[in-house]
């Protein structure tokens, strides 16, 4: 895997993040330097976390799936992505709103938004990946959307939060397809 493929699936990991990011940034009055580095440090730091894990549990079993290993970032790329494709056609109008900066909120959002980098860790495991540049790239890409995702919110609104999310299942399984076909039709 590429670069440019790595990059790309950090982007559409990064969408839950940025979705959420934007939430935050319509709760607050003035955006202040700590809630994007609150916001940036968190979401960035979970999402390189959490493929670490993932890689690490899928190298345990890499010999016993080694010929079906693109199947299975197939099917687990297209199962996060069509998640996401459901979830940005919810209404907008359920948003929560909430102003908490606290370890504990942010805790448990860069959870939430990461569970879905766990599984690309598995992929990656298969596809025999650099995990460290990996990590890396989607930690960053997943701070700065994040940082973004509060300018945005604060300065848009929630418009943009389907949208990203949509976009972000759009592009894993769009990856996941052209994973699948580059090991099938060996390209």
């Amino acid at each position: 895997m590429g670069i440019a493929e790595l990059i790309i699936i950090a982007v559409g990991l990064s969408m839950d993040a940025f979705a959420v990011s934007i939430c935050k940034g319509l709760s607050v009055q003035k955006v202040r330097p700590g809630h994007l580095a609150v916001t940036a440090l968190w979401f960035g730091g979970f999402q390189a976390l959490m493929p670490v894990i993932g890689y690490f549990l899928g190298v345990s079993f890499t010999d016993f799936v080694s010929s079906i290993d693109h199947w299975i970032a197939f099917i687990l790329l297209g199962i996060i992505g069509g998640n996401m494709i459901k979830d940005s056609s919810h209404r907008d109008e359920d948003l929560k709103v909430d102003p908490d900066f606290s370890v504990r909120t942010m805790f448990a959002m860069a959870v939430a938004t990461s569970i879905d980098a766990l599984a690309v860790g598995v992929s990656f495991a298969f596809l025999k990946v650099n995990i460290w540049e990996s990590v890396l790239i989607i930690g960053v890409i997943t701070a700065l959307f994040s940082a973004a995702g509060v300018l945005i919110g604060n300065f848009f609104g929630a418009r943009w939060k389907s949208k990203a999310e949509f976009a972000g299942g759009f592009i894993l399984i769009a990856m996941g397809l052209k994973i699948l076909l580059e090991h099938t039709l060996g390209a």
